[in-house]
C-alpha cells in the first residue's frame, strides 16, 4: 500500500499453456482489502466569481475525493473528523451485508464522530454501479448545502458489453446552495430557505468546464443528485440511452435528450458523439440558471467536439477558457483503482 492509501497492484495470476496452439487464460480479478483516510476539514469553497461558501469537506474539497473500487471489494476507509461539530458518513447504495453498524446513521448504526476523533468504516463495495457517500448528520444543512458528498464508483466484476464501449467517463454531481448562510456554518438548511446558486461538481458556470470529446466517442455520464433540488437536465443536438438507475443497469434502456431525477438520484447515460458541433448541456428547471440575481449561470455547461475549432468561434463565451482537466473525475477514472483527489475541487482552509 501506498503513503496515500492507495493500494499497490497485485501480479495477475495468469494460467497459461506452454505449448502452442492452446489457448491462454487469465483468471478474473480477485476481491482486494483496500485502506483509505479521510478527513472532514472546515473549508471556504468558491462557487463562482466572489461568491465563496463555508463547507464541511472531505479531505478538503468538494466534491470529495473519489472513491474507485471493484464490486467485492473489502474496504476499510479511516475518518478523521477535523471540524468543530459531529459528523458520519453514509455509503449511499451499499447493501452493508453484516455490516449494518457501518452505514453511517448517527444513534441508528453508530454514535457521531465528535470533533477530534476518528472512526474506521469496514464493508464490502457491493453492489456495483454509481454511487455516492455524504454525511448523515444535520443533512439538511451538512448535505444540502455543506459540500459533504463525493462520489462512490463501483466497477461490476462482469461488466456488460456496452460498459466496454465506453471511452469517456464523467462524474456530475448536482447540488444548490443558500447564499445567506454561506459564512454561518452550524446554521441553515431550513423551511424558508430559497437556494441562489446552484452547481455542477461544486462550482456555477461559467467556472464550470466543457465535456472534451471527439466524434466516434462512446461518453458516459454519471449524474448524481447530492442536493435537495429537482432537476431537468437536458443536452442539445443528442439523444443519449438512460442506461442505469442507482447503479443497476435498466432491462430496457431508452432514449432521451432530457432526463428527471432528484434528491439521492443516480442516472447513468450513454451518449455516442456522432455530431460534431458545440453543444449546450443544462438544467431545465430553469432557475437552476442563475447565480444569484444574474442570469446565464448556475447548472450549464458544453460539450465541446474536438473537430470543431473553438477558438475561430467569435460568438463563443469560452472560446478563450482555461481548461481544467480532471473538473469531471474523467482523468481519474482512467487511473489505477483506488482513491484520487482532485486539485479543481480544492478549497481553502477557513479561518
Amino acid at each position: 500500500m501506498t503513503g496515500n492509501g492507495r493500494l499497490l497492484p497485485i501480479q495477475t495470476l495468469v494460467s497459461a499453456a506452454l505449448v502452442s496452439g492452446l489457448t491462454l487464460f487469465v483468471s478474473p480479478a480477485l476481491a482486494e482489502t483496500r485502506h483509505f483516510s479521510m478527513t472532514i476539514e472546515d473549508t471556504v469553497l468558491t462557487l463562482v466569481d466572489k461568491q465563496t461558501f463555508h463547507t464541511f469537506s472531505f479531505n478538503g474539497q468538494s466534491p470529495g475525493p473519489l472513491i474507485h473500487v471493484t464490486e467485492g471489494d473489502d474496504l476499510e476507509i479511516e475518518v478523521e473528523n477535523q471540524t468543530t461539530l459531529p459528523h458520519t458518513i453514509h455509503w449511499h447504495g451499499m447493501f452493508q451485508r453484516g455490516s449494518w453498524k457501518n452505514d453511517g446513521v448517527p444513534d441508528t448504526t453508530q454514535p457521531a464522530i465528535a470533533p477530534g476523533e476518528t472512526f474506521t468504516y469496514r464493508f464490502k463495495a457491493e453492489p456495483s454501479g454509481t454511487m455516492w457517500y455524504h454525511c448523515h448528520v444535520n443533512v439538511n444543512e451538512h448535505v444540502a448545502m455543506r459540500g459533504m458528498w463525493g462520489p462512490l464508483i463501483v466497477d461490476p466484476k462482469d461488466p456488460p458489453a456496452v460498459e466496454k464501449e465506453v471511452t469517456k467517463d464523467y462524474i456530475m454531481m448536482f447540488s444548490s446552495w443558500v447564499s445567506s448562510w454561506a459564512n454561518k456554518p452550524g446554521q441553515g438548511g431550513i423551511p424558508g430557505d430559497e437556494a441562489d446558486y446552484f452547481t455542477i461538481n461544486g462550482k456555477a458556470f461559467p467556472d464550470t468546464q466543457p465535456l472534451r470529446i471527439k466524434e466516434g466517442d462512446v461518453i458516459r455520464i454519471r449524474l448524481i443528485g447530492a442536493g435537495d433540488e429537482i432537476h431537468s437536465i437536458h443536452l442539445h443536438g443528442h439523444d443519449f440511452e438512460v442506461y442505469a438507475k442507482d447503479g443497476r443497469p435498466l432491462a430496457n434502456p431508452y432514449l432521451a435528450d432530457t432526463i428527471l431525477f432528484g434528491p439521492g438520484e443516480r442516472y447513468d447515460l450513454i451518449l455516442r458523439a456522432d455530431n460534431p458541433g458545440i453543444w449546450m448541456v443544462h438544467d431545465h428547471v430553469d432557475r437552476h440558471t442563475v447565480n444569484g440575481k444574474s442570469p446565464m449561470g448556475g447548472m450549464m455547461t458544453t460539450i465541446e467536439y474536438q473537430e470543431i475549432p473553438v477558438k475561430e468561434q467569435s460568438f463563443y463565451s469560452w472560446k478563450n477558457k482555461q481548461f481544467v482537466p480532471d473538473f469531471y473525475y474523467e482523468e481519474s477514472l482512467k487511473k489505477p483503482l483506488g482513491m484520487h483527489e482532485s486539485s479543481a475541487f480544492k478549497g481553502v482552509p477557513a479561518p
